[in-house]
């Protein structure tokens, strides 16, 4: 089995509705993104996926995040972390809008890492 990592970060602020402490408060983070795929065949070239192809794809979904107030975040009039962007909800966000754009992606990507902190992370995984 294969497996490749990238990473790239976003800054963005937001707000826990229902937490009762200080994130209830608007603030902000330096996010740091890692996304994992893994397969048993690489291509011609000797690659499971090329980097710089995730990378763009990667900065692409960051892209709609970047410099943003995650709670003002909305698909076809709905809120996308449902008012409450946490890092669980950010991570299993950014899975699906990468696997949404890229099939061959979606086929390989089994993980995503999402840390507010240095010290705090939350992952979605499959």
């Amino acid at each position: 089995m294969y497996k490749v990592r990238i990473e790239d970060s976003f800054a963005a602020a937001h707000f826990l509705r229902d937490y009762h402490g200080k994130c209830e408060n608007l603030h902000g983070h330096n996010y740091k993104v890692r996304v994992y795929l893994k397969g048993e065949n690489l291509s011609e070239g000797g690659m499971l996926y090329d980097f710089s192809d995730i990378k763009k794809d990667l900065k692409g979904v960051l892209n709609t995040i970047d410099h943003t107030n995650l709670n003002d975040l909305t698909e076809n009039g709905k809120s996308v972390f449902d008012q409450n962007p946490s890092a669980e909800r950010i991570a299993k966000y950014i899975f699906d809008s990468l696997a949404r754009n890229d099939k061959k992606l979606a086929e390989l990507l089994y993980r995503v890492d999402v840390f507010e902190t240095d010290n705090n992370r939350a992952t979605y995984e499959i």
